[in-house]
């Protein structure tokens, strides 16, 4: 059976880039989320692409997927501030014209 995740805050970010075919965008949004990944509240993430799995329910329209972990919302919202989150944006915000966030916490 596998093991349920508790107590934690899953950030997920999709991002959509401005220039959709264009893979030096696309390299470069990731090697900023590398980056991005250095702020010291973030627990565990992943970047990832559309998988190439196809059935109506499933949204590929995106580009490059980032899905965080932190401990709880206040290490959520400290990373929000931080200079290397605030600067990953900055630098970035030219590469995409769409960002869809989803938070979620532990269900009741």
């Amino acid at each position: 059976m596998a093991e349920e995740i508790k107590n934690i805050f899953i950030h997920h970010v999709y991002f959509w880039l401005a220039e959709s075919g264009n893979a030096g965008h696309k390299r470069l949004l990731i090697e900023g989320l590398k980056k991005l990944s250095s702020v010291s509240t973030i627990q565990r993430f992943h970047i990832g692409e559309p998988a190439n799995t196809s059935r109506e329910v499933i949204d590929s329209s995106y580009s490059v997927s980032w899905i965080l972990i932190f401990k709880n919302a206040a290490d959520q919202d400290s990373y929000q501030v931080d200079p290397i989150h605030l600067r990953f944006v900055e630098e970035c915000k030219h590469l995409w014209n769409r960002v869809v966030v989803y938070d979620s916490v532990d269900a009741s």
